[in-house]
């Protein structure tokens, strides 16, 4: 390229007005995310741990650092770096929330940023951008996930581990390196470690690819998947099976059959009437307790109908305005029916069918999906190079796609983020190659040539087709070079899509357009909406777009931007327009300013309702028996005397249930408290804790032996001799406890029978009581002393379960 010799400038004017209109929608964004994170922090410590948590810090507690430890199942589901984490906070705090909540926080954090930087990425920009960035960082269907630890230690690394592996498939799609392969394996690893569902994260890459990343029809695009991008299927189908073999060496099955048809239909409209649609939209607006866990969706039925139809409406509208909105709506339709015929083949025919469906944290991760999916319709999708479709950039794809030629986004000049229309502008003379600072301060748009216009931007004869694929390159005069930084290449729209370097295109490599674009066309005089460019800062007037010589204003800016008559016919909220999308609805432009008032009206009630179901699902969170239970019990041991011992039994039902027995113990729950209760299998004075936390002294509920014959003595055990003594009702062989209040002549020590069991404890000179857990059953009790010259008297021997003292 021949040099002019004109002294490298840079105009900052460009630069500094290019970030100016980028700043107000990522000032926005950033916002947000910030916003979300406080408020779900909030949220969460308002609550408590809650059922499952204690049972993992119980195991946590009484375990060692293992291999065993950690892979081991819990609930059936394989879960070792959940446990690590678990582990290591129980040893370093005890029993303790606020680090859960720190590491909730954490973790949803690194999840927002990564999904905003994968959103900005995937689709195009403009203010619609923050309608699905909103509906990830809000959405009620993921409350149970920043709040309560058992189910965030799950899903939220599973949800990371879904954004970056669409994210590497995408860089992989874009650029062919391999080393986003790796990445890919990294991330559904990650998630694996944490949840075994994590292994959807496959599916998912596959269906996002097949519907947002090729084009043409169905069983082609599918084909076309396998065969271009089958080193990313053959990484994670090893990864998937190395999985699956060590998970179904441990796991036992957890498939069940439903009962009726009847509760399979059940369960669907609960899903989709009661969880997902209303909760993408802003509901459950209400919800119904479920003990120390998250309540469930119980939204009002007004409501679950104005959510079903305002989601049909986005539907229609985005698929009458965007050609990828119907392969968008099919893809988020796919991976629910994954989600849900894995719920429903877990959790039908059990004692959870008839809630099933009404659970968020069994869907919390169709959020990440849906939420991509309503930006890919509302905006469609931002032009980048495909690495695997630019062999053959001047002839159509072999697959049947489209030309893989440049396109409507993506700069002929292999510069990322500088629309071509801007590049085929004719640039007249010198002096529109100034009207133009970005033209005039991009390196790889100076030309050389003459007014005979023997070259052109690529350097090549001005007649030569393949300069930009489609047409021959408009004749350019000769413009100064300057030097600008890097970054300046990197604006793309009004939320900068800040690619890796290694996603630029190879200078001088051809690239291919979206699958959904078809191939540009430059529009006639007649059909181009001339719009008037306002003057540059510090300069002169600009003459109106479309004048002779002059370029126009800059491409990024999409208000003044030349765009074909009828593109400007949909709102502005959905940015720019695919020239491949179908006609906006006539009645779009004929009632802009109705319909654009009604979106703000959806936009603001969609707000309210968000809102409105948080705090309603913040008060629900707050409510916990099992911190008013820990707190009065920790008060309790404070004031208890030295030495006070008790007996193990279950704490109350809402706190941990039945079902997770023997975790349901307090000796397994107080595990982790430090100067925690001290808990004995026999004892002299023992105490209990009662359900609400509280000290009090034992008493035997239970059959206790008749009276005996000895006058002021009872039963008299003396000279070595086994005495029998009728209890007033059986026992059956279960767990007891056994009370025997006694005086004796001395120090002994004695036997008691009860069936085939028999348990020995000490004996003391005087009048003393003990009591001692004991495994048997029978109606006669049976007593003996090791030292025939003590007599010991007794008429208190109670068999039965200790309860609190009244």
């Amino acid at each position: 390229m021949a040099s002019t010799g004109a002294t490298p400038t840079t105009d900052r004017s460009g630069l500094l007005g290019g970030w100016t209109r980028v700043h107000p929608v990522r000032a926005v964004a950033v916002a947000m995310i910030l916003v979300s994170l406080v408020w779900r922090a909030q949220l969460a410590s308002r609550g408590h741990l809650a059922v499952d948590d204690w049972v993992l810090i119980a195991r946590a507690a009484e375990s060692d650092l293992t291999p065993g430890f950690l892979l081991t199942l819990y609930n059936n589901h394989f879960m070792p770096a959940a446990l690590l984490v678990t582990w290591l906070v129980t040893r370093a705090a005890g029993i303790a929330y606020w680090p859960y909540v720190l590491l909730l926080t954490a973790a949803q954090a690194v999840l927002a940023i990564s999904f905003a930087r994968l959103l900005r990425t995937l689709v195009r920009p403009g203010w619609a951008l923050l309608v699905p960035l909103a509906v990830f960082l809000f959405s009620p269907l993921t409350l149970e996930a920043t709040s309560w630890w058992a189910v965030g230690v799950n899903m939220l690394p599973m949800q990371i581990a879904m954004v970056l592996a669409i994210g590497a498939q995408l860089r992989y799609v874009r650029t062919g390196r391999r080393r986003h392969l790796a990445t890919l394996a990294l991330a559904v690893l990650f998630g694996l470690l944490f949840f075994e569902k994590a292994l959807l994260v496959v599916p998912l890459v596959f269906l996002f690819t097949a519907f947002l990343l090729v084009g043409g029809p169905p069983v082609r695009a599918v084909l076309t998947t396998v065969r271009r991008y089958w080193p990313s299927w053959l990484v994670l189908t090893v990864l998937s099976l190395g999985f699956l073999a060590l998970y179904g060496s441990r796991a036992e099955s957890s498939v069940r059959r439903p009962d009726s048809l009847g509760e399979v239909f059940s369960f669907l409209w609960q899903l989709l009437g009661s969880t997902v649609v209303p909760g993408l939209l802003g509901g459950p607006w209400r919800w119904l307790p479920a003990g120390d866990g998250a309540p469930v969706t119980a939204p009002p039925e007004l409501g679950r109908w104005v959510a079903w139809a305002a989601f049909l409406v986005l539907v229609v509208v985005t698929v009458r305005l965007r050609r990828v909105a119907g392969r968008a709506w099919l893809l988020l339709a796919s991976y629910l029916t994954l989600v849900t015929a894995l719920l429903g083949a877990t959790r039908l025919g059990s004692i959870y069918s008839d809630v099933a469906g009404a659970v968020p944290r069994y869907v919390s991760d169709v959020v990440v999906v849906a939420a991509l999916c309503i930006g890919a319709a509302l905006l469609g999708l931002r032009s980048a190079p495909d690495r695997f479709a630019t062999a053959g950039a001047a002839s159509p794809d072999r697959d049947g796609d489209r030309p893989t030629g440049p396109d409507d986004d993506t700069p002929t000049t292999g510069v990322a983020g500088t629309p071509d229309d801007e590049a085929r502008e004719p640039a007249g003379t010198a002096a529109g190659a100034a009207g133009d600072p970005r033209r005039a301060t991009d390196p790889d748009r100076a030309t050389a040539g003459t007014s005979a216009g023997t070259t052109t931007t690529a350097g090549q004869p001005a007649d030569d087709p393949a300069d930009t694929g489609d047409e021959p390159a408009p004749v350019e005069a000769p413009a100064p070079r300057v030097t600008v930084p890097a970054a300046a290449y990197r604006g793309h729209g009004v939320i900068h899509a800040e690619y890796d370097d290694d996603e630029l295109p190879a200078p001088g490599r051809p690239q291919a357009a979206r699958p959904f674009d078809t191939p540009p066309q430059r529009p006639s005089a007649s059909a181009t909406a001339a719009v008037p460019a306002p003057p540059a800062t510090g300069g002169p007037e600009r003459p109106a777009t479309g004048a002779p010589g002059h370029p126009g204003t800059p491409a990024d800016d999409p208000e003044h931007r030349p765009v074909p008559v009828g593109a400007r016919g949909a709102l502005p909220i959905f940015g720019d327009r695919d020239p491949d999308d179908p006609p906006p609805p006539a009645v779009l432009a004929r009632h802009r300013e109705a319909v654009s008032a009604g979106l703000a009206l959806a936009l603001v009630a969609g707000g309210l309702g968000t809102a409105w179901t948080t705090a309603r699902f913040g008060d629900e969170w707050a409510v916990k028996s099992g911190r008013t239970y820990l707190d009065t019990v920790r008060a309790e041991l404070a004031a208890a005397p030295p030495g006070t011992v008790f007996f193990d039994q279950t704490v109350p039902g809402d706190v941990v249930p039945a079902l997770s027995g023997p975790y349901n113990r307090q000796s397994h729950f107080f595990r982790a408290l430090p100067d925690g209760p001290v808990f004995v299998t026999e004892a002299e004075t023992p105490s209990l804790l009662d359900r609400t936390g509280r000290i009090t002294p034992v008493t035997i509920n239970g059959p206790t032996v008749q009276p005996g014959p000895e006058q002021a003595c009872g039963w008299k055990v003396a000279d070595g001799e086994t005495v029998r003594m009728p209890l007033s009702g059986p026992r059956d062989d279960w767990f007891w406890v056994v009370r025997i209040g006694y005086l004796s002549s001395g120090d002994t020590t004695a036997t008691f029978r009860l069936g085939d069991t028999e348990k020995r404890f000490p004996v003391k000179t005087g009048l003393h009581q003990i009591f001692f857990e004991f495994t048997g059953g029978g109606d006669t009790a049976e007593l003996s002393l090791a030292d025939p010259d003590v007599t010991l008297c007794t008429n208190e021997v109670a068999v039965g379960t200790p309860t609190p003292q009244q």
